[in-house]
């Protein structure tokens, strides 16, 4: 995943190093023209860098570092999330196709919008976005350095296209609320992404508090992160991201301790010294990057039982070798790009019914998430988010 990120910041940087290169400041010219300290729509916001960035609100042509932010816009843009989106990565497409599919099936016009990166070259027609105008670029946090380090950001102000940062990936617990007040102060939907945070939280509560009023014992956890999506062993999560979800449904991060940033990697005779009680594999449809991979297809509309099958062999990699968690068949999968959206409250109750069954024998995370679709999102909640090898609800 590493290696994706960096390319994904060389791609950035190429984007960038594009805009700045051509010569389109006669098209440019009207927005500058209206661009002054009196116009009452440019307004000052504060990104996830803390940056101070001024942004003709609301805005209406939209570039996207990455296409995955869909998963908010589509909140807040519900009747039509693509109208403001001029061009985006093509990551949603890679990454997470069965909602790309979802979104095509509703809005076919999705098709047609311009996109650039992934791990095809030549796929962005540079002069086209400029061309485009669009009113802000918004990037995830991570691409800072390929931006700021040649001084991009003050280059592009001058032409007049703001970028502003995001992060649903790095700090998603810190980070989500702002990012979403930022989306929603961007389109104008202030209220709207008011709501959506009320509801998250209030999701979210769901387990935290029961959790804090109880103090059940925890269960020790184990998170592969990208299984399947490469062959490594034993790629996990820090106190952050996932490792912080757990934390969070009433688990103990093995890893914690570990690794000291969000992403990192354990070898195996560490987990096997650990002795998770449990294993929880995140993964998706990833045939994109790994065809016919060990990866677990999970996300909407996936085949349960043939995720099933294809988590069982997670049960026998050496790492997880005498561990508890491979004495009881205690292996789960789960969606990955909850790690990278605004659903991670999902993840969160689905992690507690895991941990604590009885606990949690009347939450219910797939109802949680089809209230999400129901209340704010265009298209129809399908089941298939994740699996695990054996039951673990309640017993009577």
């Amino acid at each position: 995943m590493a290696s994706v990120q960096r390319r994904g910041h060389a791609l950035t940087a190429l984007l960038l190093a594009g805009l700045l290169g051509m010569t389109l400041w006669s098209a440019l010219a009207p927005r500058n023209a209206v661009a002054t300290e009196q116009d009452p729509a440019r307004v000052t916001v504060t990104d996830l860098q803390g940056r101070k960035v001024k942004v003709h609100i609301p805005v209406r042509r939209v570039i996207l570092g990455e296409g995955r932010q869909l998963y908010l816009v589509a909140a807040l843009d519900t009747q039509n999330p693509l109208e403001r989106i001029v061009s985006w990565r093509k990551d949603l497409i890679q990454s997470d196709p069965d909602t790309y599919g979802a979104y095509l099936r509703k809005f076919p016009a999705i098709a047609k919008i311009p996109t650039f990166g992934g791990f095809e070259s030549g796929t962005f027609d540079i002069e086209q976005a400029i061309a485009l105008q669009p009113d802000v670029i918004i990037l995830n946090s991570e691409a800072q350095h390929a931006t700021e380090d040649a001084r991009y950001i003050e280059k592009l102000d001058a032409l007049g296209i703001p970028v502003v940062y995001v992060d649903f990936r790095n700090n998603p617990m810190k980070n989500t609320e702002p990012t979403m007040r930022l989306f929603g102060k961007l389109f104008g939907k202030e209220e709207r992404a008011e709501a959506f945070i009320d509801f998250s939280n209030r999701q979210i509560r769901r387990v935290t508090d029961v959790i804090e009023a109880r103090q059940p014992a925890r269960p020790n956890v184990f998170i592969e992160r990208i299984g399947g999506y490469t062959e490594d062993c034993c790629l996990s999560f820090g106190n952050e991201n996932f490792g912080r979800f757990v934390e969070m449904a009433g688990g103990n991060n093995i890893a914690r301790s570990i690794i000291p940033s969000t992403f990192g990697q354990l070898n195996p005779e560490q987990v096997i010294v650990a002795n998770p009680d449990q294993v929880v594999v995140t993964s998706a449809n990833w045939e994109a990057f790994a065809p016919g991979g060990r990866w677990v297809g999970v996300g909407p509309g996936a085949d349960l039982s043939k995720a099933r099958q294809k988590l069982a062999w997670y049960t026998q990699r050496p790492a997880y070798a005498g561990i508890k968690a491979q004495q009881d068949q205690a292996f789960h999968a789960i969606w990955h790009q909850f790690y990278n959206s605004p659903y991670q409250f999902v993840a969160i109750q689905q992690l507690a019914k895991w941990f604590h069954p009885t606990l949690f024998a009347d939450l219910d995370p797939d109802a949680s998430f089809r209230e999400l679709h129901e209340r704010f999102l265009p298209v129809p909640y399908e089941p298939g988010y994740f699996v695990s090898l054996k039951s673990t609800e309640a017993k009577p």
